[in-house]
């Protein structure tokens, strides 16, 4: 099963302490590079940037390529990296917590 995820359905289960979950339900979840960035950023909390300071190994880090889409650039930059990470990988599941982001990708073929 390939999973993708945004921000903060990571950084809230590291909130509260619950973050195994994802590897218990899914092995491996797959994040892009501007999910990171947003992980490791100076406003984070410290344990969400400790922790990806050294992420686990069921974790993966992928960069991905930005073609231009007009409505994706109205999403932050890891929602809108998210969404085009999954087409690319031809994901199961993205976990997304931003209602305009959930909107888009159900209306996106």
């Amino acid at each position: 099963m390939i999973v993708v995820s945004d921000t903060s359905p990571v950084c809230y289960l590291l909130l509260i302490n619950q973050i195994l979950v994802l590897q218990r339900l899914y092995k491996c979840v797959i994040i892009p590079q501007a999910v990171a960035d947003e992980l490791r950023a100076s406003e984070s909390p410290p344990v969400v940037k400790s922790w990806i300071a050294q992420p686990p190994n069921w974790l993966q880090i992928q960069p991905i390529e930005l073609p231009q889409d007009v409505e994706l650039e109205k999403l932050d930059p890891g929602e809108r990296e998210a969404i085009l990470l999954a087409e690319q990988l031809k994901a199961d599941l993205v976990m997304l917590d931003d209602k305009a982001a959930r909107q888009l990708l159900w209306n996106v073929d």
